[in-house]
Formats: structure tokens, C-alpha cells, sequence
């Protein structure tokens, strides 16, 4: 009779969880959907009428308004979310969903240099925690629900549900991941990723052309690039969050942060000569897997993105992010005497793994995008960028469950 009860309370979890995550999925897919349509859109626009980044400033001052306006509970983005994991206050207001959506849309159409997941992943858990009420949720679960929010919008927002189910559970903290959420995540990653290709999402398509066998070379040249892909997601990581504190002290009335990075950006792009560093970037992420590029186009990736995010344009950091480390991996081919375009693959996702602090997801997501056969690779590289990018990351709200490594052992009050 307690076996029967036990399989009983183990079908009812399962379908209960099963059933959430379903909803939660087409929710976030439908939303990632429009969102990357919107988005399209916008990138089209702005490559058809490059006059428009001079109208950048002008956007930005919009943006910033509107938040200060109407989303002052939801400007924290996806740092409110994971601090409503941590410590579940209230119910997460819907408006992040459009606010997010619309400012991120408007911030690509006029050529800020920023990403998508952050966009994503606000509108997946803001929908997801309206299930809260209607489903009577507990904390517990409403915790669970938030991160299959997260991964549901991560997922189908790249195309990567093993990734995306990961990414809600590791993001978290730092070095500990909770398995009771696993089943929800995961599901909730899949079926959006679904949702998203039923209404004719279609994902950009990247390729190694050449993965060379395993040799002591090879896993040496992993260990290094490691090694710079974590300090520079570190570096990055970094930049920002001190760019953002500083504009937040230098000028107190928010719209003009983004008015001032957005003068900044359109005319960097002016004296430059070029938009390759606005925007997503995705052709030169592209190009980067095919073909060596200028050694220093992480560089411009990376002062346009602390720039455009610094001052308070919305979107993420992630694309940005596989720009950047895809062509520093590119630049890091001949110097570590490997294909460039390996490296750039590894660095696409080791920077990413560096910054955010995701070494699993990470390495999922390069086997999802390039290949099983790259994962021995990846899995090198994230994991040791995840040691150099030390413990800040993108996400300020993101706690430190276990140390990265355990401090050296002390004799007589001295370090061995």
C-alpha cells in the first residue's frame, strides 16, 4: 500500500510539473516568438536607413523616461528575478514583459550594442510568475516556476533547450545547482524551444568546418584560451557594472545616462566608419566561424556593449558576449597554432561561461550550436574561464553558493 502511495504522489508531481511547465513554455515561447520578429524587424530597418543611430540619443532618453516612468519596480531586469528566487518578496509585475520587449526593440532599431537573453529571460519569468495566484503556488514553487521561466525564454530565444534548462538552474548561484527543479526547467526549456519553432522562429545556423583529434597540444591550447576567455568575461563583467554605478552618480535623472551613451555610440560609429560593432553583431559572429577577422574586433564589440548597457540601454549581454568571445577566439587561432575557427566556436561560449558564471550550460550550448564532437573542447575552455572570470559576473544578483576553488591550507596562521 505505501509503494502504490509513493508511485501515486510520484505521477501526481509529475504530471503537476509537467502540466506548469507547459504553460509556462507557451507563454515564454509565444513571447520569444514575437520578440525575435520584432527584432528582425528592427536590425532590417536600421541596416536599410543607417541615419537612424544619430536619432540613438534621442531613443535612449525614451527608454530611460519610460522606465523611470512606469518601471521603476521592474529595473532591476533579471537580477530581480533571481533575487526573487533567493528571497521571495512579491509577485513580479506583469509590465516587465512589454517594457522589456519594447525598449530592447527600440535600442537595436537605432543601433545600441546590446544582446537578447536579458530580454528573454525577463519576459519568460515575469509571464511565468503570473501563474503563481492562478495556480495557488507555495514559495517553493513559485521559486521552481521562475526558473523554468528562465529557462524557457533562454531556450527558445537561441534554440538551445539542454542549455536553456541548465542556464535557470546554474545562474543562480555559483557552484551549486538545485536538482528538485531539473524536471520543470527542463521541460519548460524543450517545449518553448518547440513553441518558438511552430510559429517560424528560425534560428541562425553555425558551423566548425574542422575539429581537429585530441592531442596534449590541443588540451594545452583549451587550458590557455580558458584561461583569457575567463578574464575577459571578467574584464567585461566589470566595465559595465562600474560604467553603470558611475552614471548613476555622475547624473542623477536617468533618461539622460542613455541620451549621453547614446551620442557616445553614434559617434564612435561615425568616426569609425562603421556599424559592424552595433547591434547583435551576428554576421561577424558568422564570419568569425569561417574566416580569420582583425585581431581587434572583440575590442570594439566590447567598448560599444559596456557603453550601450553601462548607460542603460536595455536587451542583455550574451550576444555581445559570442561576439566577442568568437573573435577573440579567432584572433587566438595562430597564436595558439590551432584553426581559428575552433577557437572562435570555443570562444563563443567560453567568454559567455566566464561572465555569467555557467560552465555546464555553456558547454551544453556549444554541442547544441556546433557539435557532440566539440564538447571535450568547450568543456575545457568554459570551465577554466569559469575559474579566471573570479566570482562577479554579469549578474549582480547571482549569489556564491561554493567558493571556485578551496583556499591553500594554513600551517602555523601562514599559507603553505
Amino acid at each position: 500500500m505505501t509503494r502504490i502511495s509513493a508511485l501515486t504522489d510520484l505521477l501526481l508531481h509529475l504530471f503537476k510539473w509537467l502540466l506548469i511547465a507547459a504553460v509556462v513554455a507557451v507563454l515564454a515561447g509565444t513571447a520569444s516568438a514575437g520578440f525575435l520578429f520584432a527584432l528582425a524587424w528592427a536590425t532590417g530597418t536600421r541596416m536599410a536607413h543607417p541615419w537612424l543611430i544619430w536619432l540613438l540619443p534621442l531613443a535612449g532618453f525614451g527608454v530611460g523616461w519610460l522606465y523611470l516612468r512606469y518601471g521603476s519596480t521592474v529595473e532591476g531586469g533579471a537580477n530581480l528575478l533571481i533575487d526573487e528566487i533567493h528571497d521571495p518578496k512579491k509577485i513580479i509585475p506583469l509590465r516587465m514583459a512589454p517594457l522589456v520587449l519594447g525598449a530592447t526593440v527600440v535600442s537595436h532599431l537605432f543601433g545600441a550594442s546590446v544582446g537578447r537573453e536579458g530580454t528573454a529571460v525577463q519576459m519568460g519569468g515575469a509571464l511565468a510568475d503570473q501563474l503563481t495566484r492562478l495556480f495557488r503556488l507555495d514559495t517553493e514553487d513559485r521559486r521552481i516556476v521562475l526558473m523554468a521561466g528562465i529557462s524557457a525564454g533562454f531556450a527558445s530565444v537561441f534554440g538551445t533547450p539542454l542549455a536553456g534548462a541548465i542556464f535557470g538552474l546554474e545562474v543562480l548561484a555559483i557552484g551549486r545547482l538545485r536538482y528538485e527543479a531539473m524536471l520543470p526547467c527542463l521541460a519548460a526549456a524543450v517545449i518553448a524551444d518547440q513553441v518558438g519553432l511552430l510559429w517560424g522562429i528560425q534560428h541562425t545556423h553555425y558551423a566548425v568546418p574542422l575539429i581537429p583529434a585530441i592531442s596534449a597540444w590541443t588540451l594545452a591550447a583549451m587550458v590557455i584560451a580558458g584561461m583569457l576567455f575567463g578574464i575577459t568575461g571578467k574584464v567585461f563583467a566589470s566595465a559595465t557594472h562600474g560604467l553603470s554605478h558611475a552614471m548613476k552618480r555622475w547624473l542623477a535623472y536617468a533618461p539622460l545616462r542613455p541620451l549621453l551613451g547614446g551620442v557616445v555610440v553614434a559617434c564612435a560609429v561615425w568616426l569609425l566608419g562603421t556599424d559592424q560593432y552595433i547591434g547583435l553583431g551576428i554576421p561577424t559572429i558568422v564570419d568569425a566561424l569561417k574566416e580569420p577577422l582583425p585581431a581587434w574586433d572583440f575590442l570594439g564589440k566590447m567598448a560599444f556593449t559596456i557603453v550601450s548597457l553601462g548607460t542603460g540601454f536595455k536587451g542583455g549581454e550574451v550576444t555581445p558576449l559570442f561576439f566577442i568571445g568568437a573573435t577573440l577566439g579567432n584572433a587566438l587561432g595562430p597564436l595558439l597554432h590551432q584553426p581559428v575557427t575552433l577557437l572562435a566556436a570555443i570562444g563563443f561560449v567560453a567568454v559567455f561561461a566566464g561572465a555569467a558564471n555557467t560552465p555546464i550550460a555553456s558547454t551544453l550550448m556549444a554541442m547544441e550550436l556546433f557539435g557532440a564532437e566539440i564538447g571535450v573542447y568547450a568543456a575545457i575552455a568554459c570551465v577554466v574561464a569559469y575559474l579566471f572570470s573570479g566570482h562577479a559576473g554579469i549578474y549582480r544578483a547571482q549569489r556564491s553558493g561554493h567558493a571556485k576553488r578551496h583556499p591553500p591550507r594554513q600551517q602555523d596562521g601562514k599559507p603553505d
